[in-house]
């Protein structure tokens, strides 16, 4: 049997670190992902739009403090190729969804993935891929 497979957004990794509505059921997939049970993915693009969300609250010593756990953490931090650009460029063409989450939406595609996500900007994307929602 195939493990689970997720995608965090940027939303999904903000409820965790700021113990927000939903960041409960992210807690429990990197759990899952600790023991083995799942895998979970993220963009880089994604981990940018973290990090600067996050300066502009905390400033940037604040924030490279997180950054450092948010590294540690089970994920796995795909990098970016120029395939997965032109898939985000294309869903973005056709959807009325940010750049970045564009890139986790490309991503889950590739890794026949589930997206993790509260932002409601997904639900318009709820027949190219799997949303579990926060």
């Amino acid at each position: 049997m195939r493990k689970g497979r997720y995608v965090l957004d940027s939303y999904a990794l903000l409820a965790y670190l700021q113990a927000e509505r939903g960041g409960a059921k992210v807690r429990d997939l990197l759990r899952e992902a600790r023991k083995g049970a799942t895998e979970v993915f993220f963009s880089p693009i994604n981990l940018g739009e973290v990090v600067y969300v996050m300066e502009r609250r905390l400033g940037r010593e604040g924030t490279l403090e997180i950054l450092d756990g948010v590294l540690k953490l089970p994920i796995r931090f795909v990098e970016v190729s120029l395939e997965r650009v032109l898939s985000a460029a294309h869903i973005k063409a056709c959807y009325a969804v940010a750049y970045a989450d564009a890139f986790a939406i490309a991503l889950a595609e590739e890794f026949e993935a589930t997206v993790v996500t509260g932002d409601p900007e997904f639900r318009q994307v709820e027949t190219l891929v799997d949303i579990l929602w926060l």
